[in-house]
């Protein structure tokens, strides 16, 4: 079977797309598109007979019913360089393979992250690894840069003195901050990256890698813009419901089903709107 190139995808190869003040995403290689997802949930050989149409539908089904192994028959590699504080959030999604610059054998880069002033905000009183909507004064958040950035040059300066002196780099950079940027290939199929999407683009993910989610969807789209979509509209739009929660909107919509098909709207395809109403009144996906 030759191997699927996407336009999109092929257009983007190796271009960085800046992150925060130092970083970027890359995607440096690619393996399938929404088409070896059909291909591979048909088990067919080439494209198939089947229209866009039947292939887009076939794709939705899939996602929405958590079929996810065709899913896991796409891979994307990406180059990233993102704090190190951001990366130790990222690991933490082990179903990757990844390849990260070393301390032990580099001579690191005086590159840190300093975040923007709008970026800058109190601690939340009711969310303990938040940030609170409160407004900072100007003068905090320059005092707040200028403390990090006084920090950095410090510990930067005291690594390369003991490099100097011979020290070996494993100890050097021992003292080195979080903020300090690194380095990795991160290779992940399109089932877990679109688990990891769905936990890092929710608002309540940290800011920051919640800006490099954000641009590997827009890169991830490229590669698969069918099963993105319906990522989309399924996971990353939608919600769960306990089943206490289930039938206190069953028993609502069921006292005001003409409110309710209303809402939906006149140009909800007939197949969406009966998946609809089997999922409030027998509590079952379609």
């Amino acid at each position: 079977m030759p191997r699927i190139a996407v336009p999109e995808a092929e257009a983007i190869l190796d271009q960085a797309f800046p992150v925060l003040d130092k970083g970027f995403v890359r995607l440096v290689d690619y393996l399938g598109s929404d088409a070896r997802i059909v291909q591979a949930a048909r088990v067919s050989y080439g494209e198939g007979t089947k229209t866009f149409r039947e292939d887009k539908g076939l794709i939705d089904y899939l996602l929405r019913n958590q079929h996810t192994s065709p899913f896991e028959q796409v891979s994307l590699t990406f180059h990233c360089k993102m704090p190190i504080f951001v990366a130790r959030q990222w690991v933490r999604h082990r179903t990757a393979k990844l390849n990260e610059i070393s301390g032990r054998y580099s001579v690191m880069k005086d590159e840190f992250y300093v975040p923007d002033s709008e970026a800058i905000a109190f601690q939340s009183t009711d969310n303990k690894q938040g940030r609170s909507s409160e407004e900072v004064p100007a003068e905090v958040k320059e005092k707040v840069r200028g403390l990090l950035e006084q920090g950095q040059r410090q510990a930067f300066g005291e690594y390369e003195a003991l490099l100097d002196e011979g020290v070996a780099r494993e100890l050097a950079r021992i003292n080195l901050p979080l903020s300090l940027y690194t380095e990795w290939y991160w290779t992940m199929d399109l089932h877990n990256l679109f688990h990891f999407l769905a936990l890092r683009l929710d608002a309540h993910a940290q800011l920051e890698i919640r800006k490099y989610a954000e641009v590997i969807l827009q890169i991830t789209r490229a590669v698969a813009p069918v099963a993105v979509e319906s990522f989309e509209n399924h996971l990353l739009g939608g919600v769960k419901f306990s089943r206490q929660e289930l039938e206190a909107l069953r028993k609502v919509a069921l006292s005001q089903p003409e409110a309710l098909d209303a809402a939906l709207g006149l140009d909800v395809a007939p197949k969406v709107r009966e998946r609809f109403w089997t999922k409030l009144k027998e509590g079952r996906q379609l």
